[in-house]
């Protein structure tokens, strides 16, 4: 079974969501005794790596990881909300959390 041996967050922080991506990173690199890299508007490597929309383009921010194996796999693109429409960190939480562990 693969282990994430880095987090890889790609952001801006004049995004309105940065801090609820950068508090997750925090708290997932923490927990999961692993670096985190913060990349800056890499596009490239969303586009190659993360999420797109139908035309190809990518959009900020997304958490991704890098597995002992070598592989990267994308962990969270679009923060969940809760009933007031604020970002959810402990649904965002879950959501990686449950695709770490069904990483293969």
């Amino acid at each position: 079974m693969s282990q994430v041996k880095k987090l890889i967050l790609v952001t801006a922080d004049y995004h309105p969501l940065h801090k609820y991506f950068m508090t997750l990173t925090d708290r997932l690199a923490k927990e999961l005794g692993v670096e985190k890299e913060v990349r800056v508007e890499d596009y490239v490597f969303l586009i190659e790596h993360g999420d797109t929309d139908e035309l190809g383009m990518a959009w900020l921010p997304q958490l991704l990881a890098e597995l002992d194996d070598g592989r990267i796999v994308l962990l969270l693109s679009k923060a969940p909300f809760d009933s007031q429409l604020r970002p959810d960190l402990e649904r965002g939480y879950e959501e990686i959390m449950s695709r770490i562990k069904s990483l293969g």
